[in-house]
């Protein structure tokens, strides 16, 4: 189960064990290191972290109610397949945040700060493209979207939207690398930044409506590629 690209985890006796197995392995299937399918084996992760059965069992347990593995009791526990109906409801309540919060931020009377920091992070973005960084990319393209909840104060509500994300996330991860898409979210953003910065709301919710709406868009030819990775 471990790669040998990825270094092994190192424990922080700051945090309890169990959110530190979660995390890891949250990343790595949203990153579709491990995808699904990949039997996920609690021993190997007892020796990689060095924890006991317990917090193995519990960081399981949670990434189960984010229907992201299947634990089949006394048998095994399996990377989740990219479930549609959840794909839909995540991009629904995203859109649905994301719209009210670009709408606040445009109407702001001072919105100069907030703008500087998209642009800042579009930069980071171009940067990270040009080296062929698509994690670091992905990183940054989550950054773009934490900064609306922060700016209007739900941050509460990012991390709830983060929560609900993990199949639309992955067929994010699955089309990011497609030729041209990577170039189409930096200009997405630019459309989103300038509609904020001009204080046109109808542009800047347009701009994040289409932007958010593509990969789902484009999910038929992902299944296509990849038919194993989904259900309906």
């Amino acid at each position: 189960m471990d790669s040998p690209n990825r270094p092994r985890p190192t424990r922080d006796p700051s945090r309890h064990a169990a959110p530190q197995v979660f995390d890891y392995l949250r990343e790595r299937i949203i990153a579709l290191e491990l995808p699904p399918g990949t039997l996920i084996s609690r021993i190997e992760l007892q020796d990689l972290f060095g924890f006991s059965s317990t917090p193995v069992r519990d960081a399981l347990l949670k990434l189960q109610e984010e229907s992201l593995v299947e634990i089949f009791p006394q048998h095994a526990t399996v990377v989740s397949p990219i479930d549609l109906k959840l794909a839909r409801q995540a991009h629904f309540l995203r859109r649905s945040v994301e719209q009210e919060a670009v709408r606040t931020i445009a109407l702001m009377e001072e919105r100069t700060e907030v703008v500087r920091r998209l642009e800042t992070v579009i930069d980071v973005q171009a940067a990270l493209l040009a080296r062929g960084d698509l994690p670091g990319f992905e990183n940054a393209d989550r950054e773009f979207h934490r900064i609306f909840f922060e700016t209007v104060g739900v941050s509460e509500l990012w991390t709830m939207t983060r929560r609900y994300s993990g199949h639309i996330d992955r067929i994010r991860r699955l089309h990011l690398p497609m030729p041209g898409k990577a170039s189409q979210v930096i200009a997405d953003h630019r459309a989103i930044v300038a509609g904020i910065a001009s204080g046109d709301v109808s542009a800047a919710q347009g701009a994040l409506r289409e932007h958010l709406s593509k990969s789902l868009a484009f999910t038929p030819d992902l299944r296509a590629r990849w038919p194993d990775y989904f259900r309906d």
